[in-house]
């Protein structure tokens, strides 16, 4: 009986994800090789304290600060230590040596993912990431794969698990921003400095992910429009909820013609107004959810727990096994899918449909005259709703419009937004939200 090969494992970081897949190299070893054909040896982990205090009670021989020495020894390397450096270089150093990498570093992909990419080309090795994308849901792969046949023309992601929650906190319990904030961070979902998340940052790398393998061409961070949920309001979740709607931060990315009639992909980042029976709209708390239209497989999505550390450690031994199979099996590494490039439309080429609140003076003729600047613009109303309101200290009245587009050019609504503001029978314009799925 031939004896069963061992490759060796090369673990960089053991924070929440990197412990939970240690244990499972360690406990599911027997399990994990024969799926495999070969014996999977967790050879070291490379922290930056060996003695550190951690959740999971691992071997402590196994902890090294020598990354460097322990990738060159490597036939597989799992980098989960996050950041551009010394991530990058470790990879790259993996790469060339001929070892397969699995990585959940969306920063470090959107940034300088096509210098990777090369390099795994260049070595025949395998390039993985589906942990860099929305935890445990299976994403990347479907698309790469699964979809390959067809032409996707939409995806929209509900791909950042703290927003989602503070959005819904605010939905369901009427809190306001700051409060749900601080709910989130008590409960672990966000982290003390919650910049990546409420600014959109983290989710615009995301975008970059899906963006590329859904339409075959390399898209980095600096294509995708980014908004973040900050300037949300308990206002206008209210008046959203009132209006049959729920507010999101979706990552979206869709094919489009642009103004010089080619095609080319909007990628963005922003709060958006969906419909409450939008299959997005129902996806509650922390859980990530993609949805894709595709030309011949229709609409389809996918949902799940979109962090933490066994939910994403599943997705990264899923990447293992599929390339520690390729190292048993033979063949060429499988890393992306560019067939092409597809150019990256600015955010006014985006068609969109715009929710606007404005306050405005109640006095008659007000309504006609918003809607005529509207026409004008090229932009159609689909809904308008009033309510009047009266300051108990001046006893004047004024009224409050709530106005829902249908679908036009970001720039046509931008610039019929900035006409509003113009008018005499504006006292402000109180919000200004996208809307899809109407």
């Amino acid at each position: 009986m031939t004896e069963m090969r061992t490759l060796k494992v090369a673990l960089l970081g053991c924070g929440n994800v990197g412990a939970q897949v240690a244990r499972i190299l360690i406990e599911d070893a027997d399990a994990l090789a024969a799926r495999t054909g070969a014996r999977l040896q967790l050879s070291g982990i490379a922290v930056r304290n060996v003695n550190a205090p951690r959740d999971v009670d691992l071997p402590q021989e196994l902890f090294t600060t020598d990354a460097d020495t322990l990738v060159k020894d490597a036939d597989l390397v799992i980098e989960l230590m996050g950041g551009i450096e010394p991530a990058r270089t470790l990879i790259l150093s993996a790469l060339r040596n001929g070892a397969c990498v699995v990585t959940g570093n969306k920063a470090l992909l959107a940034q300088d993912g096509p210098t990777l990419y090369e390099e795994a080309d260049k070595a025949g090795v395998q390039l993985s990431y589906e942990a860099a994308v929305a935890g445990a849901i299976p994403i990347l792969r479907p698309i790469r794969d699964s979809l390959s046949g067809d032409r996707i023309t939409r995806v929209l992601g509900i791909v950042n698990g703290t927003t989602n929650f503070i959005l819904d906190q605010m939905d369901t319990t009427g809190a306001q921003f700051s409060d749900a904030l601080a709910e989130a961070q008590r409960l672990g979902y966000a982290e003390a400095d919650p910049t990546a998340d409420i600014e959109g940052h983290d989710a615009a790398a995301k975008a970059a992910i899906l963006a590329s393998l859904s339409f075959h061409t390399r898209f980095a961070l600096d294509d995708v429009h980014c908004e973040g949920i900050t300037s949300v309001s308990a206002g206008d979740i209210a008046a959203a909820k009132d209006a049959g709607f729920v507010i999101k931060l979706l990552a979206i990315a869709e094919k489009l013609t642009g103004a010089d009639g080619k095609e080319g992909v909007s990628v963005r980042v922003h709060p958006t107004l969906l419909p409450r029976e939008h299959p997005l709209a129902a996806v509650r708390g922390a859980f990530n959810a993609v949805f894709i239209e595709a030309e011949n497989a229709g609409e389809l999505m996918f949902y799940g727990q979109g962090a933490g550390g066994t939910p994403t450690a599943s997705a990264v031994l899923g990447d293992l096994v599929s390339a520690a199979r390729r190292l048993v099996l033979g063949g060429p590494g499988r890393t992306e899918t560019t067939t092409g490039h597809v150019p990256a439309l600015p955010i006014d080429a985006a068609t969109t449909s715009y929710y606007i609140g404005l306050d405005v003076a109640d006095q008659p003729g007000v309504l006609a005259k918003i809607a005529q600047l509207f026409a004008g613009h090229g932009v159609s109303i689909e809904i308008m709703r009033q309510t009047i309101h009266r300051d108990a200290e001046s006893n004047v009245e004024s009224a409050e419009l709530r106005i829902v587009t249908h679908r036009a050019s970001e720039a046509a609504l931008a610039a019929t937004v900035e006409a509003v503001k113009g008018l005499d029978v504006i006292n402000s314009v109180t919000s200004v939200l996208r809307v899809e799925g109407v």
